[in-house]
């Protein structure tokens, strides 16, 4: 395959689309239920509801299908912000586990850091700034 053909394929799909979602977000959610800074956030959570709903957001975000009816992110994290204190320490380590998700399914480096930046862009709208 070509560097112009590779390139202009999204991030969604040059990670391997929907079979690749699927396995990066169950990896994912394993490591954030286990990481300490952070497991509180889903005490409580309907997790398998909570997957599809990512799996569906991160789709649309790496310019995948764009069936992500959600709310925005600000909404959707505003009860989360103002009584549980979620903060950029918060995001730093979801972020921290969704990179070592991706790392554990050897996606390339170069993949991985795209989609860190694409899933960090959405922090002020997820912290309400």
């Amino acid at each position: 395959m070509s560097t112009v053909t590779t390139r202009s394929k999204s991030l969604y799909q040059r990670l391997g689309g929907e079979t690749t979602m699927e396995t990066v977000v169950d990896l994912f959610h394993r490591k954030i239920l286990d990481d300490h800074r952070i497991r509180h956030f889903f005490e409580g959570v309907d997790m398998a509801h909570l997957g599809q709903h990512q799996k569906r957001f991160l789709s649309y975000a790496f310019n995948g299908p764009a069936n992500y009816t959600g709310r925005n992110m600000r909404e959707a994290h505003r009860r989360v912000v103002g009584e549980m204190g979620l903060d950029d320490s918060h995001v730093d380590a979801w972020l921290e586990n969704l990179v070592e998700a991706l790392r554990e399914l050897d996606v390339a480096e170069d993949l991985v850091q795209e989609a860190e930046l694409i899933a960090d862009s959405v922090r002020d709208d997820v912290l309400n700034r």
